[in-house]
C-alpha cells in the first residue's frame, strides 16, 4: 500500500500519456511546463507576489477599517435610536399631560360657565320676580288711589248734596283746626 500511491502518481505523469519522449519541445505538455515555469520566474523576479500580497494587505486593512467604521456608526445609530426613542416617549408623556390638563381645564371651564349661567338665570328670575312684585304693588296702589279718588268724589257729591251752607262752614272750621293741630 505504501508503494501503490506513488506508483499511481508516477504512472499518471504526462510523459506516459503523450507519445514520444517527454523532455522535447515537440511534447506540448513539456512546452506548457517550461512556459509556466518561465511565467512563475518572471512573476517572482518582478516581485509580483509581494505586490499582490501588499495589495491584499492594503485591501484587508481597508476592509478592517471599513468594518470598524461600520461598527462605530452602528453603535452611534443605536445610541441615536435609543435617544430618539427616549425623546419620543417623553414627547408622548408630555402630550398626554397636556391633553389631561386641557381636559381638566375644559371641565373646570364648563363647570364654571354652567355655574355662572345658573347664577345669571337666578339673577334674571329674581329681577323678573321683583319687577312683577313692583308692577303688582304699583297696580294695587293705582287701583286703591283710583278707588280712593272715586270714593272721595262720591263722598264729596253725597256731602255736597246733603250739606247746608251752615254745616259746610262748621265743617271747614273744624278741618282748619285739625290741620293746625297736626302741623304743630
Amino acid at each position: 500500500m505504501r508503494y501503490t500511491i506513488p506508483a499511481l502518481l508516477l504512472g499518471a505523469l504526462p510523459a506516459h500519456a503523450a507519445s514520444g519522449p517527454f523532455f522535447t519541445l515537440q511534447n506540448t505538455d513539456f512546452s506548457v511546463l517550461i512556459a509556466f515555469l518561465i511565467f512563475v520566474g518572471i512573476l517572482l523576479y518582478f516581485k509580483v507576489p509581494a505586490l499582490v500580497m501588499g495589495l491584499l494587505d492594503n485591501r484587508a486593512a481597508k476592509i478592517r477599517e471599513d468594518l470598524e467604521t461600520a461598527r462605530r456608526l452602528h453603535d452611534e445609530a443605536k445610541a441615536l435610536v435609543a435617544s430618539y426613542d427616549r425623546k419620543l416617549k417623553d414627547a408622548r408623556e408630555q402630550a398626554e399631560r397636556i391633553v389631561a390638563n386641557a381636559r381638566s381645564d375644559a371641565q373646570a371651564a364648563a363647570a364654571s360657565a354652567q355655574a355662572e349661567l345658573q347664577a345669571t338665570i337666578a339673577r334674571k328670575l329674581q329681577a323678573a320676580e321683583e319687577q312683577i312684585t313692583a308692577a303688582e304693588t304699583a297696580a294695587i296702589r293705582e287701583v286703591r288711589e283710583a278707588a280712593v279718588a272715586v270714593a272721595i268724589a262720591a263722598a264729596g257729591d253725597v256731602l255736597a248734596a246733603q250739606m247746608s251752607p251752615a254745616s259746610a262752614g262748621a265743617l271747614i272750621d273744624a278741618s282748619i283746626t285739625e290741620v293746625g293741630q297736626r302741623l304743630n
